[in-house]
């Protein structure tokens, strides 16, 4: 799961971490027994439709009739309305530090994020320098004059904070020797969020991409081109980006974790990109002294070479200045703004944008996020939160383990290689031990851009810093005050931020059913991808390494195949379907991920209960505080646009689904044959 926020030249969390041990005898901390809100409020649900019809729409209905799409938003719903108060709490921390950074110590974490947000709060400033500030990015381009000074300018514009269009290249931990960095290569060069707007030309593919060519030529105009001079250039910018997409794999292609694992001597890299030296370029990047590199996508690399070939000069230098334009669009003076807006609305539906202030703390949380993050967790923090979600953790690990010993397709071989696995899963909750300290940045109040540029510039050198270096893995993906968690198969871990335990998720004062179907569910869906058709192919120490028998490997395939036609057969918009392969780790994650919290609340006390707490048992509390974590309703827009590029399902299929698969939920309201998510015991899936 990953939260998207735009910035200039941007497109695109002190508790010790924990390596949880699978004892079973922590205990959740004590909390009172009277329940001070209703955690299932029958209230947000529609009692008139049939649970065993459609239960997303029984758990929520009413909940999503009586709680519209705010205009600045494409969807809303438990995450999206968690997110907005979490970002109201952050413009309070916001708003208090940047008036003490008057006065705080010059360098200090005071200073420099207080400064920074006081900084972008200055729209009349923003308003009265345009683009004036991106004007020399542009006239350098302009000045190019052969290819080699446009292979300087994408090394430039990289070691500098700016976003390169043509390819990502950043330090990663090499898949099959997770102890070391490596620098990689992936492909690039497209401004619509997937290929397939490119390649296909139905109704709605269209409408985008007419969207696109209209704010190629806005954002032109506004640079000074005539009317004629920017519908060129907006031609010659998207057939480069139509051809680009074609050279691109598609991303259930790179859901195999092989596939993309390409690695290289730099100087047969250099054979198969005759136009791109990388034993001269690498030096340019400040990445010198790399024997071997990894390439995600050889074959985009060598299809741009040849268009690198081909391709005069004049045409790449259109398509950089578009590059430098369209990132930082949305953080330039209000008619920049206003024409990436249209061209959003027509990709996912937005109306209107979101607050500045919004804006510029999401900004901030982007590119200055722990030092944010380190006033956000003094603040808002509960250790007793984090002391219950490692228990949860441990018992879901628990509940896995024991599931697998039962599982009757593998061979003991493989289960002892899947419970060593388990067993090695670092946990990490609430925020790093260790904080990014952005060494070497000034943050002045006065200048918003300079600040973010400084800022995009550290983090690319940061990051390229790591090579030769051993590998941390105490370091974080995502901040503290991110709404949202992840597992990583090469760090082997589950990541928690502070921010996501808080309801519905998880509440301290709620029974156990509600917080074992909301954060627990969670919970198990990021240990689960350790286990998905990705998962699976990554050890216990995060190794890309086969530890299956081919006889384990075909079952498993054959079980998860069973997902890919189901979610295949789930309409979304009229024509359109779920893509069951692109989903299929996120679908395997739902449903072991709800099994085995299900498996860890039948060992509590209150799943022995037959108490009914505002109507409901407690087996129905769990199922539907699942529900109600994905209660959310999207635009049209952006549902198709997910669909083309979001591994996750839909998030009424994520409910429904899922729960077709698990009998305990068809015990739970009496599911029976006819209703229409009937399925019969021997039609239901089971992985894990």
């Amino acid at each position: 799961m990953k939260l998207k926020f735009w910035c200039f030249m941007l497109m695109v969390a002190l508790l010790p971490s924990v390596n949880a041990q699978v004892t079973g005898k922590t205990k959740p901390p004590k909390h009172k027994t009277t329940i001070r809100k209703k955690f299932i409020d029958p209230a947000n649900m529609d009692m008139s439709v049939n649970p065993g019809d459609d239960f997303f729409e029984y758990a929520n209905g009413t909940w999503i009739k009586n709680n519209p799409i705010p205009d600045n938003e494409n969807r809303w719903g438990s995450f999206a309305v968690l997110r907005h108060e979490n970002t109201q709490k952050l413009l309070r921390l916001l708003e208090e530090v940047s008036q003490q950074s008057v006065t705080a110590p010059k360098g200090s974490i005071e200073q420099r994020v207080g400064d920074l947000y006081a900084s972008g709060m200055d729209s009349l400033a923003i308003e009265r320098l345009g683009y004036s500030h991106i004007k020399p990015d542009l006239e350098r381009i302009g000045k190019i004059k052969d290819l080699n000074g446009l292979i300087n300018e994408l090394a430039f514009e990289r070691v500098n904070g700016i976003v390169v269009l043509l390819f990502g290249l950043e330090a990663v931990q090499d898949d099959k020797n997770v102890s070391k960095y490596i620098l990689r290569l992936s492909q690039g060069g497209i401004s619509l969020p997937d290929r397939a707007y490119y390649l296909q030309n139905d109704k709605r593919s269209k409408s985008v991409t007419d969207a696109l060519k209209t704010f190629i030529i806005t954002i032109f105009r506004l640079n000074g081109c005539s009317a004629d001079e920017a519908a060129k250039n907006a031609g010659i910018v998207y057939n480069l980006e139509v051809a680009l997409a074609k050279a691109q794999l598609s991303r259930v292609a790179m859901r195999d974790p092989n596939v993309i694992y390409n690695k290289f001597l730099v100087a047969d890299f250099v054979k198969v990109t005759p136009h791109l030296n990388w034993t001269a370029l690498l030096p340019m990047f400040h990445a010198p002294g790399q024997d071997s590199i990894l390439v995600s996508q050889p074959s985009f690399f060598k299809a741009t070479d040849s268009l690198l070939a081909v391709t005069p000069v004049e045409n790449w230098k259109i398509l950089l200045k578009w590059g430098i334009l369209r990132g930082a669009s949305p953080a330039l003076s209000s008619p920049f703004a206003q024409a990436y807006l249209a061209y959003k609305n027509v990709l996912t539906g937005e109306k209107t944008q979101l607050p500045h202030n919004e804006r510029v703390s999401h900004t901030i949380d982007e590119v200055l996020g722990q030092l944010l993050g380190q006033l956000y967790v003094k603040k808002y923090f509960s250790p007793a939160a984090r002391q219950y979600a490692v228990m949860l953790v441990n018992n879901i690990k628990i509940a896995l383990g024991d599931r697998i010993k039962r599982l009757d397709w593998m061979c003991p071989e493989t289960k002892e290689q899947a419970l060593k696995k388990i067993r090695a899963i670092t946990l990490k909750i609430g925020y790093p031990d260790k904080w990014e300290t952005y060494d070497g940045v000034i943050i002045k109040r006065d200048d918003y851009v300079g600040n973010i540029r400084s800022l995009l510039k550290w983090r690319y050198n940061f990051n390229i810093s790591l090579l030769g270096k051993p590998v941390d893995k105490t370091r974080w993906g995502i901040t503290p005050q991110t709404v949202n968690a992840y597992y990583s198969e090469t760090n082997n871990e589950i990541v928690f931020p502070a921010a996501m335990l808080q309801f519905p998720f998880f509440d301290l004062q709620a029974d156990d059913a509600v917080n074992y179907g909301g954060i627990g569910g969670i919970i198990g869906h990021e240990i689960i991808h350790g286990f998905d058709d990705k998962g699976r192919r990554y050890d216990a120490n995060g190794d890309l390494r086969n530890w299956w028998t081919k006889s384990d490997a075909d079952k498993f395939k054959i079980r998860a195949n069973q997902l890919v036609m189901q979610y295949n057969n789930l309409t979304v918009l009229d024509t359109l379907h779920v893509n069951g392969k692109l989903t299929l780790g996120e679908n395997i994650a739902d449903l072991g991920g709800l099994s085995i919290a299900y498996e860890a609340f039948l060992k509590t006390k209150q799943s022995r209960s037959a108490k009914v707490i505002d109507g409901f048992t407690p087996n129905q509390r769990f199922f539907l505080s699942w529900a109600q974590t994905w209660r959310s309703s999207e635009r049209p827009e952006a549902t198709a646009q997910n669909i083309l590029k979001d591994p996750h399902s839909p998030d009424k299929h994520r409910t429904n689904a899922t729960l077709t698969n698990i009998s305990a939920w068809y015990k739970a309201f009496n599911i029976k044959p006819g209703d229409k998510l009937y399925k019969k015991p021997e039609d239901r899936t089971r992985i894990w």
